[in-house]
């Protein structure tokens, strides 16, 4: 028969001991995250609390002397940043107009040069030769004019005669012109005062009209290039002034936007933007530079970036309520000319501690000053 179990009758002691204690642990340990919740509760709403009532006086703290200024709100022009390249507003790549050989070439890079100085000078004995050719065939054509200016006085050719040979004449004169001004070609020239900048061209190579000899520019202006995105071009107009910053100078710069592609690249939808430069000391061409772009403009509470104190990951001000310092929990944003934007935390118009904040404890009484 099968037998019987007496479950009352049967109890073990031990078990229950080890059920009782989890128990009461269990139950510990949610009293104790309760009262923790609770505390933590507690001080975050006298930390952040804007409550104008002021606080009891924290006690056995002496009274700090310190300095108060009101929060200011202030408009700030948001903006974004866009890179560009430092570049002369005049340069050119010169060229040989027509072919020849490169006899002298007294420039090398770097070297600043003056108008009309001689960059290149080609041997161009073919011109030379015909500039003689078309010499010799106007000679002949002045001579058999002056010949028919005579007969035609005697009578004794037609006007028609007379007109063809006037002709040939001219022709023969604009062909000595023309030899001329090739002939002219076979010495390059600086359009203008600038520095050469490179040189793909030496003695001895063959220039022809197509092939770089030297890019000249000139230093003395300089401008700004960049690719401004379509997304913020409409912040950008033509002789409007926008801050630069250029790694070589040693402020920011004031640019002034002298030109605006009208059409965007389809391929970065971007638009050229040129922007003027002042001169400055360490500013060259080639360099790295970023332009701001206004997008925006918003208005938030400021103080100075003494007022902030940072202690661990939290940032905080004292506010002055009553006599005494109370501290407010703040989320700080940009940094502008020594000053710090407070995202929250504080309003427009409360007395903040701006000097001796570092030192101060939550309620410690102080005199302004």
């Amino acid at each position: 028969m099968p037998m019987k179990t007496n479950v009352t009758g049967n109890r073990n002691p031990e078990l229950e001991m080890r059920s009782d204690s989890a128990a009461r642990n269990a139950n510990g340990l949610r009293v104790s995250v309760l009262g923790f919740a609770v505390v933590w509760l507690v001080v975050f709403a006298a930390g952040c609390g804007k409550g104008s009532e002021p606080r009891a006086a924290a006690p056995n703290l002496p009274t700090a002397a310190v300095r108060v200024q009101n929060v200011e709100s202030k408009k700030y022009r948001a903006t974004e940043e866009v890179v560009g390249t430092v570049r002369a507003k005049l340069r050119a790549t010169l060229e040989a107009k027509v072919s020849g050989r490169i006899e002298k070439m007294p420039v090398v890079a770097g070297q600043s040069v003056k108008a009309g100085d001689v960059i290149a000078q080609l041997d161009v004995g073919e011109i030379r030769a015909k500039l003689d050719q078309a010499s010799a065939m106007r000679e002949q054509a002045a001579r058999e004019l002056q010949r028919f200016e005579n007969l035609l006085r005697d009578k004794a050719v037609t006007p028609q005669e007379f007109d063809g040979v006037q002709a040939r004449w001219r022709v023969a004169d604009a062909g000595v012109t023309e030899a001329q001004t090739m002939l002219g070609y076979a010495t390059v020239t600086a359009p203008f005062d600038g520095v050469i900048t490179r040189k793909l061209a030496d003695v001895g190579d063959l220039a022809s009209p197509g092939r770089p000899l030297v890019d000249l520019e000139d230093p003395a202006a300089l401008r700004l290039e960049a690719d401004v995105p379509e997304a913020i071009i409409g912040g950008v107009q033509s002789g409007a002034p926008l801050p630069v910053r250029v790694a070589g100078a040693a402020s920011v710069l004031d640019g002034v936007v002298s030109e605006v592609a009208p059409v965007a690249d389809p391929n970065s939808r971007t638009f050229r933007v040129k922007l003027d430069l002042p001169a400055a000391a360490g500013l060259r061409v080639g360099q790295f530079g970023r332009v701001a772009v206004p997008v925006g403009e918003t208005t938030l509470p400021r103080v100075p970036e003494s007022a902030v104190v940072q202690r661990g990951q939290m940032e905080m001000v004292f506010v002055v309520v009553g006599q005494n310092a109370q501290l407010r929990l703040v989320k700080t944003g940009r940094r502008i000319g020594g000053e710090v934007e407070l995202l929250s935390g504080v309003s427009a118009g409360d007395p903040v501690v701006v000097e001796g904040a570092a030192g101060l404890v939550d309620g410690q009484p102080v005199t302004s000053q």
